[in-house]
């Protein structure tokens, strides 16, 4: 097996990378007028959330960790907003926007903890 790095350790990277994986399928679904809509937004967020994680894991002060985990969880925050309407507007079933949402819940709450842990450093 490949090198690891630290990002990839990561219980919160591997859980937004399964949710960012679980929106890219949710959203194969979506009217096809929503390609460049609340398919592009919510593919575009949840890769930022995994990205985010991996680029303030590598940065060497505990500010700057803390300003990319911060951007991770804006774009969190984002992502739920748009998988709301998205239920509102009947595109995502009511067993969909619930995993979402659970796992919004998951990974907002370690991305606060990692944030806070490295703000202590």
């Amino acid at each position: 097996m490949a090198h690891q790095y630290a990002f990839e350790k990561l219980a919160v990277w591997q859980e937004a990378k399964s949710l960012t994986l679980a929106i890219y399928k949710f959203t194969n679904s979506f009217p096809e007028e929503e390609k460049f809509g609340l398919i592009s937004q919510m593919r575009r967020c949840s890769i930022s959330v995994c990205s985010n994680i991996a680029e303030g894991s590598s940065r060497s002060t505990a500010k700057d960790q803390s300003h990319f985990y911060t951007m991770a969880y804006s774009s969190l925050m984002e992502l739920l907003n748009q998988s709301i309407i998205s239920y509102e507007l009947s595109f995502l079933p009511e067993d969909q926007n619930y995993k979402i949402r659970s796992d919004i819940e998951k990974i907002s709450f370690k991305l606060n903890q990692l944030r806070k842990s490295t703000m202590k450093n």
